[in-house]
């Protein structure tokens, strides 16, 4: 049976406070209405009567009991003893263990969990899955972490920050608490290829418009993730010897493009820019009329067309379109000036 601990814990804390709550409530009504009922006691006396015979205090009645009096209070005595003790039983384990606290805790997570739009979803939360959240956490992306072991859980927990749902990830139930249906886009990094093959179904069937990115350790799984619904498929293991043999042979090449893509540097940013707020004065327009590096300063180095073609290095009397994508190299300040000519709020050179 799956397990949302998100869910299950906060709830299942109250609802065992209801339950304790309610039993007590019913038989101190019960054991009222019995005293007035066969001794003619008032609402009050009975009251009293009832609460001093569930705790066993030894108190002497408030009027002698008639016959009939004395059994109803033997077996109120039998009935309310298991109640009594199982409601002092759940305040103590709320008061001593923090259940009431973490239920909390766990409570206030699903409901920032259940406002979360246009997120991540990363599943599995081994190497490749922290260093994932890692750079999600850098470029200020919302995300929520799916993992099902409970060791891993413990580390998460640790970091306050972090929104996570325990879980298997292959499972629908788990997916709809880390809202799929509202997420933009979904990262399977479990050590297992049958296991990220599951997710990448189960999430492309709840969410067909999802970006799916997952992890390969076999290469013979890159094509079947792909029909599975995998967009893009990554394979650590011919990255990382591809990155060793280029250290060899281009050393340089190699740290200079991590240097700007994993950016070391706050000077330097290689950025994507989507054209879909193109400005309406600017469609059409070619490279060379917008003026793009010499008003902002920054370098369009790559385009990626509607048909998913790449042109890099582009020439300088290639049109701009709202379903193109641009890849521009430049400082903060130059991008967001880039970003600022395409839209149509920078028309003059800056002094």
């Amino acid at each position: 049976m799956q397990k949302v601990e998100n869910d299950t814990v906060y709830n299942d804390t109250i609802k065992a406070l209801f339950i304790a709550g309610g039993l007590l409530i019913l038989t101190i009504a019960l054991g009222s209405a019995g005293y007035m009922t066969i001794e003619g006691y008032d609402f009050v006396d009975a009251v009293y009567m009832t609460v001093i015979t569930m705790a066993t205090v030894g108190f002497r009645e408030v009027i002698p009991l008639s016959a009939g009096g004395k059994i109803f209070t033997v077996f109120l005595i039998i009935f309310s003893l298991g109640i009594f003790g199982y409601v002092i039983t759940q305040i103590t384990r709320i008061i001593f263990e923090g259940v009431l606290h973490q239920s909390y805790k766990a409570y206030q997570l699903r409901k920032k969990i259940v406002k979360l739009e246009d997120h991540v979803i990363v599943c599995g939360f081994g190497r490749n899955g922290y260093q994932a959240c890692v750079e999600l956490t850098e470029h200020g992306e919302k995300f929520v972490i799916v993992e099902k072991r409970d060791h891993v859980i413990t580390r998460i927990v640790e970091n306050p920050d972090l929104l996570y749902v325990q879980g298997d990830a292959s499972s629908e139930e788990v997916l709809e608490a880390a809202q799929i249906r509202k997420a933009r886009a979904l990262i399977t990094a479990l050590p297992n290829d049958a296991d990220n093959m599951f997710v990448v179904l189960t999430a492309a069937e709840m969410n067909p418009g999802l970006k799916i990115i997952s992890r390969a350790s076999d290469f013979r799984s890159d094509t079947k993730l792909r029909r599975a619904g995998a967009t893009n498929v990554i394979m650590p293991d011919r990255i990382g010897g591809q990155r060793m043999a280029k250290l060899v042979t281009q050393p340089d090449v190699v740290e200079f493009i991590e240097y700007i893509l994993l950016q070391r540097s706050k000077d330097v940013q290689l950025m994507e820019i989507n054209c879909k707020q193109l400005a309406p004065e600017n469609h059409k327009k070619t490279i060379r009329e917008l003026r793009l590096r010499e008003k902002s300063g920054a370098n369009l180095v790559g385009i990626k067309t509607p048909e998913g073609a790449y042109i890099y290095n582009p020439s300088p009397d290639i049109e701009i379109t709202p379903a193109d994508k641009l890849f521009v190299l430049g400082s903060p300040q130059q991008i967001t000036a880039f970003e600022e000519i395409l839209r149509g709020q920078i028309q003059t050179i800056s002094p």
